[in-house]
């Protein structure tokens, strides 16, 4: 089925689009009275993860409110160690936590990798009824954490500030953390690929928690596995390139490497300013960002004006796709969002005449 507005596909390949395509991370969720009343309806988060339809929905919430150019599957970045055995739970107010985290090579070693139509097949299932549902009116980006950031939870057993525990495993015991991010990386490799085989047309890779790491030790412990990830993934289905955006939160530092794994788009958080970020990687990568979430809490003329700077800092020509630098804060204004959507729509017509 050919999309009927493919405009986000095409920036991600850098081709000419009529205007700047957005999407928001976290799009569907708890800042819309909608997601709430459905996640109710499910019982818990992880229920509703595990039930297509009402992940479909979630999905298709944002849809019709806002002009997206992109649906993205609802789920949730720790599935993979969930289906590994570790026990994912949610504390109300203290997020994800594992009941049995990691601390031993031991425990490494007898991890499974999930196999995405078992384990993982409500996510697969999500996929395919997404993509039905879509009609072909938007892509649907599918998603993994990247095995760092899996890792960081895996060890910690939960959210971590300081990351004392996978940074001890880093320094004291490397063998056993590459050993553990060598399995995250093949699990996500099979689990994307599952996803684009059930119908995801693009995917990226969230590195939330790259950006604690030294300079070395990003590239060792997290780059490396991303770049392994990129060379193992489906490139072209069903005769349609699907495109892979890596974005690593804190990770400005790191543009140009991030764009030597061969991935076609870099998401940026907000600490980079984007006409930097295209000076450094130049047309070699789309670039995804990068407004601070936190201009939702404004009134509508200075989001219209942060949207305005930031899509002059880009310029003119493709390779832009508007987001925030991080995912929607879950107290902002519905109807703030719409003006965010309908100003990138608005201001960047002029940046895309031939």
């Amino acid at each position: 089925m050919q999309l009927k507005n493919d405009r986000y596909i095409r920036a991600l390949l850098r081709q000419p689009v009529d205007t700047t395509p957005v999407w928001m991370m976290r799009q569907a969720g708890r800042y819309l009275p909608e997601y709430k009343a459905t996640r109710a309806e499910a019982g818990d988060f992880m229920s509703l993860c595990k039930n297509a339809e009402l992940a479909c929905e979630v999905t298709l919430q944002p849809l019709r409110r806002f002009d997206l150019d992109a649906a993205i599957l609802f789920s949730d970045i720790l599935t993979i160690p969930d289906a590994m055995g570790l026990g994912l739970y949610f504390e109300t107010g203290e997020g994800p936590k594992f009941k049995h985290a990691l601390s031993s090579k031991a425990q490494i070693e007898a991890l499974p990798i999930p196999d995405p139509e078992d384990e993982l097949g409500y996510v697969m299932n999500a996929v395919r009824t997404i993509r039905r549902n879509l009609k072909g009116e938007v892509p649907l980006i599918g998603f993994s954490g990247s095995p760092w950031t899996l890792a960081t939870y895996m060890v910690e057993g939960g959210a971590s500030k300081a990351f004392t525990k996978i940074k001890k495993m880093a320094y004291a015991d490397p063998n056993a953390l590459h050993l553990l991010l060598d399995k995250l990386a093949d699990s996500v490799i099979a689990y994307l690929n599952a996803q684009i085989k059930a119908g995801a047309q693009s995917v990226m890779v969230f590195d939330t928690w790259g950006g604690v790491l030294t300079p070395r030790d990003y590239q060792l412990f997290s780059l490396q596995y991303m770049h392994k990830i990129v060379d193992g993934l489906i490139r072209e289905h069903d005769g349609q390139r699907v495109p892979v955006t890596l974005f690593t939160k804190n990770g400005g530092a790191w543009l140009e490497k991030i764009a030597d794994t061969g991935c076609d788009g870099v998401g940026l958080d907000w600490t980079i300013d984007i006409a930097e970020a295209k000076r450094r990687v130049g047309d070699r990568v789309a670039l995804q960002g990068n407004m601070d979430p936190s201009i939702l809490y404004a009134p509508a003329a200075r989001i219209e004006d942060e949207v305005k700077t930031i899509l002059a800092g880009f310029g003119n020509g493709t390779g832009h796709v508007f987001n925030l630098g991080h995912g929607i804060h879950l107290d902002v204004p519905p109807e703030n969002a719409g003006v965010f959507v309908e100003a990138v729509h608005k201001f960047s017509k002029q940046y895309h005449q031939e």
